[in-house]
């Protein structure tokens, strides 16, 4: 369920601003999403003028992205240490809690987003609220959805088995699974909801990220607002 975007010029500019924070040697969490692939061009024209880093892939899209712009990969098992990510986000709120899972990634960004020292969350103004309010991506084990999707109703939320665009049945994530989208309406306590959630047999993973992002670098059409967790 991809969410409404805002202009492609403020993706372009919150992803270029965020892709300035990587420096020689670093190894590059590789969102997925517009806003992300708009830093992963801008890293792929570094890396062409020199810039030495390597990069670790949410998904198989960012995966070919990142190949086809030059930037090096290895694998998460293979690194030490991840020293920034950048991601996108479906919404962030005051808090910089996010809701992520939009492109049905959300399981290996969180692997990789948590592991990241420094995790930078890109995203243009519509993305931005001051409470969070869309659904929530759960992704499920396919035998565990009828299950899954009775906790969630119990938890106060209406799960939507999330259906493809361009072909019959639903969604099949990259670790081929199923996506139940969570429509709980304005979230009080996403530090609460991201705990219950997590603690549901059959549930892989969910889109709630919360006490993750270090800062949210918000585009526009004239400039990019930073927002930072410890300000």
């Amino acid at each position: 369920m991809k969410t409404p975007g805002g202009s492609d010029a403020a993706k372009r500019r919150a992803g270029e601003h965020a892709a300035e924070l990587v420096t020689d040697g670093d190894t590059v969490g590789l969102g997925t999403g517009s806003t992300a692939a708009h830093a992963i061009r801008a890293l792929g024209r570094a890396v062409d003028d020199g810039l030495d880093v390597c990069g670790v892939t949410t998904s198989y899209a960012t995966r070919d992205l990142a190949r086809e712009v030059g930037i090096p990969l290895v694998g998460l098992d293979a690194v030490d240490r991840i020293d920034v990510a950048i991601d996108g986000a479906d919404q962030v709120d005051d808090d910089l809690a996010v809701i992520k899972g939009g492109g049905a990634a959300h399981a290996r960004e969180k692997v990789v987003d948590t592991a990241a020292e420094r995790f930078v969350v890109v995203a243009d103004p519509s993305k931005v609220a001051a409470a969070l309010d869309r659904p929530v991506a759960v992704e499920v084990l396919p035998d565990a959805r009828a299950t899954v999707r009775r906790a969630i109703r119990e938890l106060g939320g209406t799960p939507t088995l999330r259906a493809a665009e361009r072909k019959d049945g639903p969604v099949v994530t990259d670790n081929g699974n199923l996506v139940l989208d969570a429509d709980f309406g304005t979230i009080a306590e996403p530090r609460a909801l991201a705990t219950d959630l997590a603690t549901l047999p059959g549930v892989v993973e969910h889109g709630l990220f919360v006490g993750v992002a270090d800062e949210v670098h918000v585009g526009s059409e004239d400039g990019v607002t930073v927002r930072r967790a410890d300000e």
